[in-house]
């Protein structure tokens, strides 16, 4: 991919500041402090599921294991999921959301969608269509190798 002067722009550096604008975006709807987009993630691929495991939440969300152990630990700690083992393998743990966690899923969910509307803004809706079908064949062909 090239610029109009000819300067090489990598698909790399592309994703990554939209990545950074949606995440400072989201941090200004939500409030400093309150969820990180990561975590807001876990909180909703845990509603999304019954009991889910940690392996499965990798399996969801695409965040890397040990991330995303670090990731539930934290809202472990902050009362928002609660972890135990399974019956079919006690060395597996599931995780629930807690009322709290319910409660903070439904207070982050506009934050959500204002960087949804801000990163689309400028788009038609043949564009954000066609953003929102790359991306997804994006991860999908890059997850598979």
């Amino acid at each position: 991919m090239t610029t109009s002067d000819n300067s090489f722009v990598s698909i790399l550096h592309l994703l990554h500041r939209a990545g950074q604008c949606a995440d400072e975006i989201f941090a200004d709807s939500i409030g400093e402090g309150s969820l990180t987009p990561r975590q807001y993630e876990v909180l909703n691929a845990v509603n999304s599921s019954e009991e889910p495991s940690q392996t499965l939440l990798v399996e969801q969300t695409g965040i890397d294991r040990s991330t995303l152990a670090d990731i539930v630990r934290r809202l472990v700690e902050r009362g928002l999921l609660e972890r135990r083992r399974t019956r079919q393998d006690a060395r597996m743990y599931a995780v629930n959301l807690t009322a709290e966690g319910k409660a903070i899923l439904k207070t982050a969910e506009p934050a959500v969608k204002t960087v949804n509307e801000r990163l689309l803004a400028d788009l038609t809706n043949g564009e954000r269509d066609a953003v929102m079908s790359a991306l997804s064949r994006i991860i999908a062909t890059a997850s598979t190798k």
